[in-house]
């Protein structure tokens, strides 16, 4: 690491600072050009902590930039990983008051829940099907705390990986009848056809996004518990939106999870 505590503390405190404010700042990288990965998960755990110290439950883990057109929209080349709190929960069709939020993105996912722990190193794809209890269609809205939506690697995992609101829907559905590489997915901005992909676009399969994350987390000596719930990042490019827009994510065999700006 590049970083002492206090530095960590104090970047910590910027990047939550900007979310709860809903105001863009320069990346930390211009101020700390040597910056590295492991500065950037050390400010994002600093900032679980701080919000865990105000009682905020973390409700689940994110995997961020796992397909390829995430990546080649933001310039990033491999992916990360973020927490869920609580207040990010918008209930499904729900409008989301714009002024809370920067510039927000919206990204169709698949998410998991969890009915027994996973841990690594070593998870892999076997293992976080065995663990899961159910999936469902899910919409993420991303929201970077840095100007114009730019960042290196380093500056977004240490940003929670842009994570600002989540939205579950549609249908619970245990794994046994689904394949969910080929699970067609259509996101829809104000009713039109914006972006279409397929569960393999996240990492080869879903559940290696939940392995990679299990992973990550095992270098912090951290699992997912049972009941975890882990958003496993977009199959597409995301979506930007602004105060009247409506987004629906059309699923499979999974149904259908929406979210508006009011």
């Amino acid at each position: 690491m590049a970083l002492d505590k206090d530095a960590v503390g104090a970047l910590a405190e910027y990047l939550e600072t900007a979310e709860l404010d809903a105001r863009a700042v320069p990346q930390i990288s211009l101020q700390h050009p040597g910056i590295t990965e492991d500065d950037g998960y050390a400010i994002q755990h600093a900032i679980r902590r701080r919000k865990e110290a105000r009682g905020v439950r973390i409700v689940g883990i994110k995997a961020g930039l796992t397909s390829r057109a995430k990546m080649k929209q933001v310039g990033v080349d491999r992916p990360s990983y973020g927490f869920l709190a609580d207040y990010f929960a918008v209930n499904d069709g729900a409008r989301i008051p714009i002024e809370q939020l920067i510039h927000p993105r919206v990204e169709p996912e698949i998410a998991f829940v969890l009915d027994k722990p996973l841990e690594g190193p070593g998870c892999h794809i076997g293992a976080v099907l065995a663990a899961t209890d159910f999936v469902l269609p899910a919409l993420e809205v991303i929201d970077s705390r840095y100007e114009n939506f730019k960042f290196d690697f380093p500056s977004v995992v240490a940003d929670n990986s842009s994570s600002s609101r989540f939205v579950l829907g549609g249908r619970c559905r245990p794994l046994e009848d689904l394949d969910l590489r080929t699970i067609g997915l259509v996101l829809e901005k104000n009713g039109a056809p914006f972006a279409f992909g397929a569960g393999a676009a996240v990492l080869g399969h879903p559940a290696a996004a939940v392995a990679m994350v299990v992973n990550l987390l095992a270098r912090r000596g951290e699992g997912l518990p049972a009941g975890a719930l882990v958003m496993t990042g977009g199959a597409t490019e995301a979506v930007s939106v602004a105060a009247g827009d409506f987004v629906q994510l059309r699923a499979q065999n999974l149904g259908s999870v929406s979210v508006g700006f009011a």
